[in-house]
């Protein structure tokens, strides 16, 4: 029962949210035109927290998907200039995302290096690359389906009810979770982040574990890139900055320990839209951006609070 009320806050947050803002905003907020507004805001963020959420429940932390989504971007715009077919472009971009997880994941698993440091390492590599591709500007790439994913649904489209991105994310939050629960590497990452001794001893594949879960994080936050090109159009080597932060965020405030171990899928896209709809109801009452971003903190704040005092309780 109180795993199921653990499951059950993030829920029961983002309905008392979300209610707030409908009774202070009644005429603007909770109307059908917002509601598609918000999803689509929330796509980018939880695509990449379905990666983050792997890393995460294994003991992680990825410090560079911000810098992966700027980079996909980049990929994709360039490899569209180039001629090459959109779903080819997409998936160049993903596979950039994966290349640079591949390279994080050895770092920490063969040198024995902090994940924090890894990954800041490779935050900073990696957009230098994204700005070095794009020569430090904005790449402009030719109109096609992917500028669709997030864009408002034409009138022969409107039986889709949402746009394509976010039917997309949908999509792999089921893919994960069911990675993650039926699947023998869903198992080995939780086993790794709830006490990596163990699981050597009991023969889990420790450092292949890790590898992939670092791979799969950053071809989830390049999967978010590719809806970023969408919502941008264009290929931006500064778009992002920051986000990381919020990915994060949306995990944690989700119900994920950064102690590993703990985490779901529902938990991290309930956080995602938490962070959606404050953001949006700030937004509808007209409140500056520095307000926006101490409630968004405070929340991030309380929701690691209460994760610590949780275990404490356990222990």
């Amino acid at each position: 029962m109180k795993e199921r009320l653990r499951q059950l806050g993030p829920l029961a947050g983002l309905a008392f949210v979300f209610a707030i803002f409908t009774f202070l905003r009644p005429g603007s907020f909770p109307t059908g035109s917002n509601l598609q507004l918000m999803l689509v805001q929330t796509a980018v963020v939880a695509t990449a927290a379905l990666g983050m959420t792997m890393v995460i429940i294994s003991g992680g932390i990825d410090l560079s998907v911000g810098s992966v989504v700027a980079l996909s971007t980049v990929v994709i715009a360039l490899l569209l200039n180039w001629g090459v077919p959109p779903l080819l472009a997409a998936l160049g971009g993903v596979a950039t995302g994966a290349v640079g997880g591949t390279l994080t994941g050895l770092l920490i698993t063969r040198l024995r290096l902090a994940p924090f440091i890894v990954t800041l390492g490779m935050w900073g590599a990696l957009r230098g690359a994204a700005k070095g591709l794009a020569n430090e500007q904005v790449v402009v790439a030719p109109d096609s389906w992917l500028n669709e994913l997030l864009n408002t649904l034409r009138d022969d489209r409107t039986w889709m009810l949402l746009p394509p991105g976010v039917w997309m994310m949908l999509a792999l939050a089921l893919l994960v979770g069911s990675l993650l629960r039926y699947t023998r590497l869903g198992r080995h990452m939780f086993a790794v982040g709830s006490n990596e001794l163990t699981a050597r001893l009991c023969g889990v594949p420790v450092q292949r574990t890790k590898v992939l879960v670092y791979v799969l994080g950053s071809s989830f936050a390049a999967l978010a890139g590719v809806l970023q090109f969408s919502y941008l159009t264009v290929g931006d080597p500064t778009t992002a900055a920051g986000m990381e932060l919020d990915i994060i965020a949306a995990v944690v405030i989700g119900g994920a320990s950064l102690a590993g171990g703990e985490g779901s899928v529902l938990g991290s896209i309930v956080g995602a839209l938490i962070m959606t709809v404050v953001a949006n109801g700030c937004t509808k009452l007209e409140l500056p951006n520095w307000v926006q971003e101490i409630v968004t903190g405070g929340i991030i704040i309380v929701a690691v609070a209460l994760d610590r005092f949780r275990h404490r309780k356990m222990e």
